[in-house]
């Protein structure tokens, strides 16, 4: 089984307490059509349970068959850069069949962000060094594939379907349970 090799730190974009019991981290590729299906169930999963799962994006863009990926990691990085990743990850998923770069320059519009600043960063790839960074420690990690999770630092190798999910959450959320009445 693989391990995280680079484990989540400030530098990466999470949701949830960070002290929670279980931590799902998603290699992910904006334009990838997994991806795309597999974003509304880490939604639903997310919702499920609550404070008890942190969730970490990483980008893993598959450039030479995802063309539009990279340039929607660096759209997201740089709405990040003004406090809206999370926006901008859900809404460039939500309208992953038209992604393009007006649509990402809208999509920073939308969420109050000057689209010609967005463009120039596009251009000057400012924020291609923190995807390369998430790329190359995926890469670490045994990535070869998007999405891939890893659930508490191990990858996850079951089917990406909410019921599958849950199933392996609920799994290291009792062996959390387990170790912590140990250690008690």
């Amino acid at each position: 089984m693989a391990n995280l090799k680079v484990p989540v730190g400030p530098a990466d974009h999470t949701l949830s307490d960070e002290h929670a019991p279980v931590t799902l981290v998603e290699y992910g590729d904006y334009q990838c059509p997994h991806c795309g299906r597999a974003h509304p169930v880490v939604k639903a999963l997310r919702k499920h349970f609550g404070r008890q799962l942190r969730f970490v994006y990483r980008h893993f863009p598959l450039t030479q068959i995802h063309p539009m990926a990279e340039p929607a990691a660096e759209a997201a990085e740089f709405a990040g850069a003004n406090g809206h990743f999370w926006e901008m990850h859900n809404a460039i998923f939500e309208n992953q069949p038209s992604l393009s770069l007006p649509l990402l320059a809208e999509l920073a519009q939308a969420l109050g962000l000057p689209s010609e600043d967005l463009l120039s960063a596009l251009e000057s790839r400012e924020f291609l060094p923190a995807i390369k960074e998430d790329f190359l420690g995926g890469v670490r990690s045994g990535v070869n594939g998007t999405p891939t999770f890893f659930i508490n630092g191990y990858r996850y190798e079951g089917l990406n379907e909410f019921e599958d999910l849950v199933e392996a959450i609920d799994a290291e959320l009792l062996s959390a349970k387990t170790q912590h009445r140990r250690a008690g």
